[in-house]
């Protein structure tokens, strides 16, 4: 899935920043393969971009490869069905969940199907290092390998890299048809997600700078020129728990009842302290014993900052903790940190989950672009979306944070995991809450800055260069989803195949740094001593865990009853006035914000960096009137959680 380095969705305030077949596709079946009589080829396996043209000959019989067979189950057709049946309010099925033990039952390999997947992968000289409900393990050579899956392995130049891959796609025999889904490690690209933007890690203080709004538009930056002809605010201090249950329409629920899970990799080791001392000091419950846990792996992998630097997601922990506290304080919260920030660890994770229903919302802040995602991995997350919706656990993932990723990638393209169509992708938006906690309005969000000039007097190239902004557009890879159909226009369904495409996102919420969420951390300050301090911080991480906190919140407003997998849910909801429809100019003209940064992003010593961002300015996509690639249906408003009150 991720050939350089996924991303946490989180943005600190130092930041400048083949076709799935079927509408919601099991992901990669087994089909026969014409040129290898006799197996059945695993689509998928050999990535994009291993051509003839990047070919630099065979690998190293001897070279050593780590392999994941995940199976297939005796009923992967049955298992889509399901998913898709118990997750539509249309279907007689709707809501029918199965407990994860009859799920396993029903959809999952037999003894028989995994005896024989074994029998055969040591049949061919790899030796079994591991046995799960999802997966069969091994490790062997280069050769053990090409003899088994049927293909050649070979080197190729993959930018400035050489990585081994497959020189055709990798098959299966005959009589494992059906029993084995997708095999991934075949190719050694690196496999793992990380951060891209700037998440304050215990290793280095950050702290936000004034001058500030505490509700927006409450400190006119009245000395600094103009922007857009008329004076801006200050960006916001941080909102909280209390703005923002006000701006999502709370009311009254809490998520009382209801198990939310997080998934991020690692764990932060202040994360108790840290959420409890945020919690009294804005005025959120003080959590229970027992309302926050963590399921934690038996060893951590690849610890050095070099490879996925596991203190730069201790912020995201932090973040996403609190945020589900601020929003929803009675939810029980459960923490499934990841040995790695690698594919395989962060599978693990998911299926932690889903195998043992740690809860019935998971939101996850991490991702990649989908340019990187190689079919073999997105078979087997799907998989693991599609027995979560069977057991009624629904699964919400940040939507990116450079909009439609030129300037990043020079691609325009969206981010995955939230292309699945098994996934509900939550966009992001800049928020301004008034005064009295009164929703005002919000943008897409979407950056563009420009600093103050030498002499004070203007903006120096306003409004500058595009910095952040949230991840969408449509998918080249996911057709569309029914539950899309007739909501979707055809000009976002239809930009990059006639038979329509999955678009992203599906709902918004907060996530612009500039109008964020203030959170709470232990932090090393440059003395070398460990304090408690809070900063400003924004991202789709901080839209994620909002709207799974709403989604507890409407859990609970249906009596406790699972939604599970939303999108169709939240799909019908569509223009039944429970939405706030967003747009980039909601006040009829262009919006922008001043800021003040710490040169050193901690104190005044180095001086201090002025600048004017402006809103709603998100590359090429807009945030329209309807559904747009922005914001989806747009965000939860007053409403929306009392919509799913049983009458």
């Amino acid at each position: 899935m991720r050939s350089n380095r996924a991303r946490l969705r989180a943005t600190s305030m130092a930041a400048t920043l083949p076709m799935l077949a079927g509408a919601l596709a099991l992901g990669i079946p087994a089909a026969h393969a014409a040129d290898n009589p006799g197996r059945d080829a695993l689509t998928g396996t050999k990535p994009a971009w291993a051509t003839a043209k990047a070919d630099k000959g065979d690998a190293s019989n001897g070279a050593q490869v780590h392999l994941r067979v995940y199976l297939a189950g005796k009923d992967a057709d049955g298992l889509a069905r399901y998913a898709k049946a118990v997750s539509d309010p249309s279907s007689p099925l709707y809501g029918k969940y199965l407990s994860a033990k009859k799920a396993q039952i029903a959809f999952g390999a037999t003894k028989a199907q995994v005896a024989a997947v074994k029998s055969w992968l040591k049949s061919n000289g790899l030796k079994v290092t591991g046995v799960t409900q999802h997966y069969v393990s091994v490790t062997g050579d280069v050769a053990a390998a090409e003899k088994a899956f049927g293909t050649q392995l070979h080197n190729y130049t993959k930018g400035s890299k050489t990585y081994r891959a497959p020189s055709k796609t990798a098959s299966v025999p005959d009589s494992l048809k059906g029993a084995v889904l997708t095999v991934t490690g075949l190719d050694n690209a690196p496999h793992k997600a990380s951060h891209d933007d700037q998440l304050p890690g215990p290793g280095a203080v950050f702290k936000n700078s004034g001058p500030f709004s505490s509700y927006y538009g409450s400190n006119i930056a009245s000395t600094l020129p103009d922007a857009y002809g008329t004076k801006i605010p200050y960006t916001i201090e941080g909102y909280t728990g209390k703005q923002l249950r006000a701006a999502y329409g709370a009311g009254k629920y809490t998520g009382k009842g209801v198990r939310v899970a997080i998934t991020d990799a690692y764990a932060s080791p202040t994360i108790a302290f840290d959420a409890q001392t945020y919690a009294k000091k804005h005025g959120d419950a003080a959590w229970k014993t027992g309302q926050l846990n963590q399921v934690l792996p038996k060893n951590y992998r690849y610890t050095g900052a070099d490879e996925c630097d596991p203190s730069s997601w201790y912020g995201e922990e932090t973040l996403d903790v609190e945020a589900v506290h601020a929003v929803a304080p009675d939810a029980h919260v459960t923490y499934v940190g990841s040995a790695s920030c690698t594919d395989d660890d962060l599978l693990d994770s998911l299926s932690k989950v889903v195998d043992n229903h740690l809860a019935d919302i998971v939101s996850n802040s991490w991702g990649d672009t989908e340019a990187t995602q190689t079919p073999d991995l997105a078979a087997a997350y799907d998989q693991v979306f599609q027995f979560g919706a069977v057991e009624g656990i629904g699964f919400y993932f940040s939507s990116g944070d450079n909009g439609d990723e030129v300037a990043n990638t020079k691609t325009k393209q969206v981010d995955t995991p939230a292309n699945s169509a098994w996934v509900t992708a939550v966009g992001g938006t800049s928020l301004a809450v008034g005064k009295g906690d009164t929703y005002q309005w919000e943008t897409g969000w979407g950056t563009e800055k420009a600093v103050l000039s030498a002499d004070g007097k203007s903006w120096t190239n306003f409004p500058g260069a595009f910095t952040t902004g949230a991840g969408g557009g449509t998918s080249k890879t996911v057709a569309e989803p029914y539950y899309q159909k007739g909501v979707v226009p055809d000009a976002l369904a239809k930009a990059n195949n006639a038979a329509g495409n999955r678009v992203v996102p599906d709902i918004a919420a907060i996530a612009d740094p500039n109008t964020g969420f203030k959170v709470g951390q232990t932090q090393t300050f440059p003395d070398g001593s460990e304090q408690y301090s809070e900063y400003r911080i924004g991202g789709t991480s901080l839209a994620a865990p909002v709207i799974a906190a709403v989604q507890a919140l409407a859990q609970e407003a249906r009596g406790g009853k699972a939604i599970g997998f939303a999108n169709p849910e939240i799909y019908a909801r569509y223009n039944k006035g429970v939405y706030h429809d967003v747009t980039d100019k909601p006040t009829g003209k262009d919006l922008a914000v001043a800021r003040v940064d710490f040169a050193n992003s901690f104190d005044a010593t180095d001086g201090l960096i002025t600048s004017v961002r402006s809103l709603g300015k998100d590359s090429s996509l807009s945030a329209v009137k309807g559904y747009d690639d922005v914001t989806g249906v747009g965000t939860p408003a007053n409403g929306y959680v009392e919509s799913y009150r049983k009458h």
